[in-house]
């Protein structure tokens, strides 16, 4: 039996630790992987701290992977050994409920979710169901491919599924882990690209990233300088606080709608006549399917997109994980388990 390193947590709040394992064998519809990368998303608290109700101990987070078919189980077609494929949000779904017979996948009412449902990325070897597979292009790393499998599918789906035509104002509220990945995307789709961050220091970083604008919004009113510049088509929201998502809707031009992909518990508020009578909405975007996250992979790999990457070794996941979590990271944290 071949043996491998993984780094779990035992029990909810519990820390981080590296353990040794056996390698997983794949079931029926499963594959295993061996991981080459896995980035370290905020999401991978909920594993951590034990906030994902039913959530089984030990579990080994991760949902942000990429790595190689190391073997393939009875039944998989289309797949095998010696390919590159990720893994992200989506791990698997259940074909049978409401959403996934109307072929929402993402909505899943039993859907799977790897570093959760099942052991994640902070691994040399996991398991995953076929149909959570991403093809990974040839021309673009293990570690840069990681990150878009949560944070670039996140943005890129949502930009791509707004209804916003090339040429149109689409401003992108924060410059931080997802931010610095929509403000590419929009600009590489066609899109007169805003900004909008605290601060003037991160004017420099925002016009490197494609940004035709940069609004400070310590210096500004937002709404009022979206306006100036038309009115906003699609305003994607990536930070994570509702007050800064409220204080921006007023930039929104004629069929205007605010896309959230920010994670707040703060409530937002909307000015309803202007609403009415621009025709305006708010809207939210889960991420998406496999499909999606090979899609975003492609695009990124024909565009250019790369994400602002720290790596870290497998066996320094823990303080990985911490400096993704305390905000000192700027953009992601990789586990580069390849090295």
């Amino acid at each position: 039996m071949r043996t491998m390193k993984a780094v779990q947590v035992a029990k909810a709040g519990g820390p981080l630790e590296v353990v040794e394992r056996d390698v997983p064998e794949p079931g029926a519809g499963q594959v295993l992987i061996k991981i080459q990368a896995c980035g370290i998303c905020h999401s991978d608290a909920l594993t951590k701290e034990g906030q994902w109700p039913g959530l089984e101990y030990p579990r080994v987070p991760g949902h942000e992977i990429a790595g190689v078919i190391d073997k393939v189980g009875a039944g998989v077609e289309g797949w095998q050994a010696g390919q590159r494929v990720g893994v992200g949000w989506h791990g698997g779904h259940c074909g049978r409920c409401e959403h996934c017979r109307r072929g929402d996948f993402v909505l899943c009412q039993r859907a799977l979710v790897p570093g959760i449902s099942y052991d994640g990325g902070y691994a040399e070897f996991m398991v995953a169901p076929v149909e959570a597979l991403a093809r990974i292009p040839d021309d673009l790393s293990d570690v840069d491919a990681a990150p878009l499998l949560c944070a670039g599918i996140t943005t890129f789906n949502a930009l791509r599924n707004s209804g916003a035509r090339a040429g149109d104002v689409v401003a992108v509220l924060g410059i931080g882990g997802l931010g610095h990945l929509g403000v590419q995307f929009a600009r590489k789709m066609g899109f007169v690209t805003v900004a909008i961050a605290r601060g003037q220091d991160k004017a420099s970083l925002a016009k490197e990233l494609g940004a035709h604008h940069y609004i400070d919004s310590t210096a500004v009113n937002v709404a009022e300088a979206l306006q100036a510049l038309g009115g906003a088509r699609v305003i994607l929201a990536t930070v994570t606080s509702g007050k800064a998502m409220s204080a921006v809707v007023g930039g929104l031009g004629l069929n205007g709608k605010l896309i959230m992909v920010g994670l707040s518990e703060e409530p937002v508020e909307v000015p309803i006549a202007q609403f009415i009578m621009g025709r305006n909405s708010v809207q939210g975007w889960p991420s998406g399917t496999s499909a999606d996250s090979q899609d975003t992979l492609a695009f990124s790999a024909l565009s250019g997109i790369k994400p602002m990457i720290e790596e870290f070794p497998l066996t320094k996941a823990a303080e990985a994980y911490d400096r993704m979590m305390s905000g000192a990271a700027r953009f992601r944290v990789v586990l580069n388990t390849g090295q």
